[in-house]
């Protein structure tokens, strides 16, 4: 999201850069925010750094909404993260090629391959979505250039993908904190993290350290998969 300072007799948009997480119990844990005068590849790397500098060992999943930057500068730092694109974004960037009447079947069309039970069912339908909606290519041309990212999902159990899919709690956060910086200009940095760092409070004790729901299956599917099994348990309580 992007904030407003006075900063050197003049008035200038930042990008305030939050890094939400759950760690290996499900907790959720705001990491961090950071301001810089725009998205970069360079500043998402000094951020990743910082976390491991700070603490951070290990990054299983981030899910993105395609920032620039975000999946070279993570991976620089943690190489063996996988990184996801948010599916209801691609959702939205494919909408605006498609008349406002066809939205609801549009999109029950893309939920068919997305939520599918297995991969070659997902590609099945991701076929007859093409030739549905081939008619508007600029809506096919999205998910064309993003299938890898749907495909990808398979490769977990439900309750992994049901978690990595979709960016909606960072947007969540997002959302609170606009409700406290929307009043117009800060004076200062220090004005906005003062005013940041007591919603983050708020939202803290809302959450109250309990886990998201199902964690149970997520812990599960994760001990299981021998790709994060050791990796896992060098994290969680067993």
């Amino acid at each position: 999201m992007y904030v407003t300072i006075r900063k050197d007799y003049e008035v200038k948009n930042y990008a305030l850069y939050t890094a939400l997480a759950y760690d290996a119990n499900g907790i959720k844990d705001i990491l961090g925010i950071w301001l810089n005068e725009s998205e970069s590849k360079h500043k998402w790397m000094q951020i990743f750094d910082e976390l491991k500098a700070r603490g951070v060992e290990d990054i299983f999943f981030i899910s993105m909404d395609g920032v620039s930057g975000l999946e070279d500068g993570a991976k620089s730092i943690f190489p063996n993260v996988i990184v996801q694109r948010c599916i209801v974004h691609l959702i939205r960037n494919s909408l605006k090629y498609i008349p406002s009447k066809f939205y609801k079947s549009f999109t029950s069309s893309i939920k068919k391959f997305y939520t599918a039970p297995n991969l070659k069912t997902a590609q099945s339908e991701f076929e007859l979505f093409k030739v549905a909606w081939s008619q508007y290519p600029g809506a096919v041309s999205v998910w064309e250039r993003n299938f890898h990212f749907v495909e990808q999902l398979f490769d977990f159990g439900s309750a992994v993908r049901k978690i990595m899919y979709t960016t909606n709690p960072i947007e969540s956060v997002n959302s609170s904190f606009r409700k406290v910086v929307k009043k117009g200009a800060f004076p200062n940095e220090k004005a906005l993290f003062k005013l940041i760092f007591l919603r983050i409070n708020e939202l803290y004790s809302k959450w109250n350290s309990r886990p998201v729901p199902n964690w149970a299956l997520v812990r599960n599917q994760l001990d299981i998969d021998p790709r994060f099994q050791s990796r896992f348990r060098n994290f969680s309580d067993f």
